[in-house]
């Protein structure tokens, strides 16, 4: 009876999930093994009779069976499910930007009937499945972003239908293998940014005749570009970038007629470019910079209707073919940094949407052509060190797009066209070096978006406008060595942006505006060799960043405010004015005696710094030294005879003395290592790190130094990681003089020079004082030790023998040893202190990923003034601390307290910084370039980014191509 009851029940309310098919079963049970927090899957009910209607699911319109699945950003988490190789008719499988994890199963090559897999930007691991050329009948193949490890399977060559292969950003470490060249079916191979071994480009991929693009960028690639490659007659899109290849470019590769764009930037070729490009008819995107290349630019290549040609940093020479001028779509033209010589074809950007325009750095002559921004899309103009001559064309003042105008270092004369100073969208103005001349015009007051006007070096008259304290993003003006006069605008007190302002060298005078102390970002104030007059404001004092403040050479008078006392200083020049009373207490040190000097009412403890005392004074002392004379006198005598006894222990000492230092200078010094070694006291020192201290010395010529004091002492053979360490610091010492002791370079800090005893090494420096993101963030006390510095042409940071953190520009591409020249993974840096990435537990490889794990770290430690392991955290390490605190008491517990709160916000999107690039799954950290860009935005508000490059088919998934451009 109850049987029956139950069977009635089950009549009356049949189970919902009778009614679904079987491949609706299927994948309601995919649903349970996958996490969905965004509950993505919500609409897959079993209440359906198929899951056709079900979110990302596609069917047959007849037979209603399953033929797609696509799951595309979904944030879904889970091993690839297998599963889905159940579904007969299934052809087509997306899980594109999700969390699939684990190995890729070899059971994947049930899925007998798939043509289409793409499982990219997920953090999938392990080799590739040899099984998946098993799947008779794939054609596209797309796992970009994920961490696959090893060699290409060998298998991979017995694709009989495959079309498309993408393996970008992964960590294939074999070297590329020849028999890709088998899938003669291909029309896409992408394998760039992979840690390949050094190898050359296979010969047989010349086999892979249907092939429409092949994208090998920063592949390791060595060796020539293979004649080979000129059978891929298809061949559209040719990207062999960011590699080690040398040779010529080969005449062969002009044979393929179908190429649309070459990217060979950034590699070692020589020679000329080819004529014979001319044969490239449909060739529209030419990037060839940042090599050896030499000998003319080809007339042939500017006839072509190119839209995007790059060759800078190279050697070309001679002119520039007028014929580029009638490149119809001509968008992009970067040459900087070559020798080429004559005029710009005068109607460049007559007939094109010239958009950038970089020609910096080489010797062009002439004026600038009136036709740049004919067509109104002009958005970069850079012509900085060049010898052009003349105006300012009158038709820039109309090109409303400009928003980066660098036309320094040049011969440029007459007044600046009106309405080229309110350009509505420009963000940086250089006019450095030339002979304009003329007032700031009002019309700046349109200028909405600038950030930087930087007019030093010129003969600009007149006062400076009343408007330009209207501009609201202005952060740096600079404006030294020309003829501005009268006051200073009132207005200028309300630029709360401003972070430096120079102007010394003009004719400036009156007082200084009331209410200085606006300026809560400015670090740099330099009113030098003007004639203002009347007190020094005492809000200076006030100004919570200002490190250089230079004042002198002008009709100040009145005491020294007091308020001084609390700026945290690199430079402070007050000299040559007519300042009286005392000095504060703070700086009434011979250190700074140079400061003051030059001011007749101006007395202090100082000695030799007035010129003239009280005349009973000079009295009251006169018996003294009459006494003192007397005294000196018998002392001599008294000395003449214990020298006799004592000279030649007096000697000997004295030599041994002497013989502890041992000066090896790399330039003209002006001081001696006694002054150095009188310096080396606590209150100077400005950082402190694993291989020593660094001091900040200012001699008695007013100039500073700075004193590296790497940690020595004698290590007992006993204690075999104390002899290690001694050896390490002895690697550093002698790492770091090689190198930096020979190199002479404008960014590279100069090294002036080293003295070393037995059991101490000291290195002296050229003192940096515009600091870097730990000035920033921890003002002159920093507590990092090493000053990395950067090499512009290779775009590299070059490391001192320590592998310090410190990082002085961020602009940066690679990490280098400075001591061998190779490049150098952050992990290893940050390993040096025991951190790397996380994923290196499993797959012992280190990437730019990891790399960026490791430059993450370093951002931590400065926001959190922490090391990466401390006792406090426990068993968790920096990053695991933050995150956890983060949750659970909030940033101001993180962030280190002696920062200053009126930077909270800039703070914490630093941190926020640290805290992206330390997520523990290598996908979601961002590229180094990504990393840069978040940085510059940290800080003024609001400042326009350089425009993206349109247009440009690219490899990369994570960033825009190549934006190259002279540093800024």
């Amino acid at each position: 009876m109850l049987l029956f009851f139950l069977s009635f029940l089950f009549l009356l309310f049949p189970s919902p999930s009778l009614s679904l098919n079987q491949e609706g079963l299927y994948l309601r049970q995919l649903k349970l093994f996958l996490s969905d927090p965004d509950s993505a899957l919500s609409s897959w009910s079993d209440r359906d009779s198929t899951p056709c209607a079900w979110f990302g699911v596609g069917c047959d319109p007849v037979t209603h069976s399953v033929t797609s699945i696509d799951l595309s950003n979904s944030n879904l988490a889970g091993p690839f499910p297998s599963l889905l190789c159940r579904l007969q008719n299934l052809t087509s499988i997306s899980f594109y930007n999700n969390s699939i994890n684990d190995t890729l199963p070899l059971d994947i090559s049930s899925c007998q009937n798939l043509q289409h897999l793409d499982l990219a930007q997920n953090y999938l691991t392990g080799t590739l499945p040899h099984t998946l050329a098993d799947v008779p009948n794939l054609r596209y193949l797309d796992l970009t972003g994920n961490n696959f490890s090893g060699d290409i399977p060998e298998s991979f060559g017995r694709f009989q239908k495959l079309e498309v292969v993408s393996l970008v950003y992964n960590l294939f470490d074999g070297i590329i293998p020849p028999f890709l060249g088998n899938i003669t079916t291909l029309k896409m191979l992408n394998l760039s940014y992979n840690p390949f071994s050094p190898g050359r480009i296979p010969p047989e991929l010349g086999n892979l005749t249907n092939l429409e693009i092949l994208w090998l960028t920063e592949c390791n690639l060595v060796g020539e570009i293979p004649d080979s490659l000129s059978r891929l007659k298809n061949l559209k899109d040719l990207d062999l970038a960011v590699n080690n290849l040398v040779g010529k470019i080969p005449i062969s590769l002009t044979e393929l007629t179908s190429l649309f764009q070459i990217e060979l930037y950034n590699n070692s070729l020589t020679g000329e470019l080819p004529r014979s490009l001319g044969n490239l008819t449909s060739l529209r995107l030419l990037d060839a910079s940042m090599n050896d290349l030499s000998g003319p630019i080809p007339d042939e290549l500017c006839r072509l209707p190119l839209e995007s040609l790059n060759l800078y940093e190279n050697q070309f020479e001679g002119n520039l073919p007028a014929s580029i001028a009638n490149s119809p779509r001509l968008y992009e033209l970067r040459l900087f940094h070559n020798r080429l010589t004559g005029v710009l074809p005068q109607n460049l950007g007559k007939n094109s949407p010239l958009r950038w325009l970089d020609v910096s750095s080489n010797r062009f002559t002439g004026e600038i052509p009136a036709s740049l921004c004919e067509k109104g899309e002009l958005e970069e103009l850079l012509i900085i060190y060049n010898a052009f001559s003349g105006q300012i064309p009158e038709s820039l003042s109309e090109c409303r797009s400009l928003a980066r105008v660098r036309l320094g270092y040049n011969r440029l004369s007459g007044e600046v066209p009106s309405g080229f100073w309110g350009l509505p969208h420009v963000y940086l103005v250089e006019l450095v070096n030339n002979s304009l001349s003329g007032p700031i015009a009002k019309t700046i007051a349109s200028a909405a978006n600038l950030s930087l006007l930087i007019l030093d070096n010129n003969r600009f008259n007149g006062s400076i406008p009343e408007e330009i304290g209207w501009l609201e993003n202005l952060g740096s003006f600079s404006g030294s060595g020309n003829e501005f006069s009268g006051q200073l605008p009132v207005s200028i007190v309300n630029l709360k942006q401003l972070g430096s302002l120079d102007l010394h060298g003009n004719l400036l005078s009156g007082e200084l505006p009331t209410g200085i102390d606006s300026w809560k970002k400015i670090n740099e104030l330099n009113l030098a060799n003007n004639d203002f007059s009347g007190k020094i404001p005492e809000g200076i004092g006030r100004l919570p960043v200002l490190n250089y403040l230079d004042l002198s050479s002008n009709r100040f008078s009145g005491k020294i405010p007091l308020s001084l006392q609390n700026l945290k200083l690199n430079r402070l020049n007050l000299s040559n004015n007519r300042l009286s009373g005392d000095i504060p207490p703070l700086f009434a040190k011979e250190m700074y005696k140079s400061s003051f000097l030059g001011n007749p009412g101006l007395c202090g403890d100082i000695e030799g710094l007035c010129d003239r005392r009280g005349e009973g004074k000079r009295e009251g002392y006169a018996w003294l030294l009459k006494s003192i004379f007397i005294l000196a006198a018998f002392v001599l005598v008294v000395g003449v005879v214990w020298f006799y006894f004592k000279y030649r222990t007096f000697k000997n000492a004295r030599a041994t003395d002497k013989s502890k230092w041992i000066l090896m200078s790399f330039h003209k010094l002006g001081f001696s290592e006694y002054e150095i070694l009188a310096s080396l006291d606590e209150d100077n020192v400005i950082g402190s790190g694993s291989s020593g201290k660094v001091y900040k010395v200012v001699l008695s010529s007013g100039e500073a130094v700075a004193v590296k004091k790497l940690w020595g002492g004698a290590k007992k053979e006993s204690d075999e990681n104390d002899v290690e360490k001694g050896q390490f610091q002895d690697d550093v010492f002698e790492a770091e003089v090689e190198t930096l002791g020979k190199i002479r370079h404008k960014n590279i800090v100069k090294l002036w020079c080293c003295c070393t005893t037995r059991d101490c090494k000291l290195l002296v420096y050229e003192y940096m004082p515009n600091g870097s993101l730990g000035d920033l963030l921890h003002g002159s006390k920093g507590g990092l030790l090493d000053w990395p510095t950067r090499d512009v042409k290779s775009n590299n940071i070059l490391l001192d023998g320590d592998f310090g953190a410190r990082v002085a520009d961020f602009g940066v591409a690679k990490v280098v040893d400075s001591t061998t020249g190779k490049p150098k993974s952050m992990s290893v840096i940050a390993g040096s202190c025991g951190y790397i990435a996380p994923e290196y537990a499993y797959t012992l490889r280190v990437n730019e990923k990891s790399d960026i794990y490791s430059f993450g770290v370093v951002i931590l430690e400065l926001v959190t003034r922490r090391l990466p392991v401390d006792p406090e955290f426990g068993e968790k390490d920096l990053v695991k601390w933050v995150c956890t605190t983060l949750d659970q008491k909030g940033v101001d517990h993180v962030i280190d307290p002696k920062l200053d709160s009126c930077f909270k916000e800039d703070i914490c999107k630093v941190l926020n910084i640290g805290i992206h690039c330390t997520s523990p799954l290598p996908i979601n950290r961002p590229s180094m370039r990504r990393v840069v860009k978040l940085l510059q935005e940290v800080g003024p508000e609001n400042m326009p980014k350089t425009a993206k490059k349109d247009g440009k088919l690219t490899p990369y998934y994570y960033e825009d191509a190549s934006d190259h451009g002279s540093i800024a």
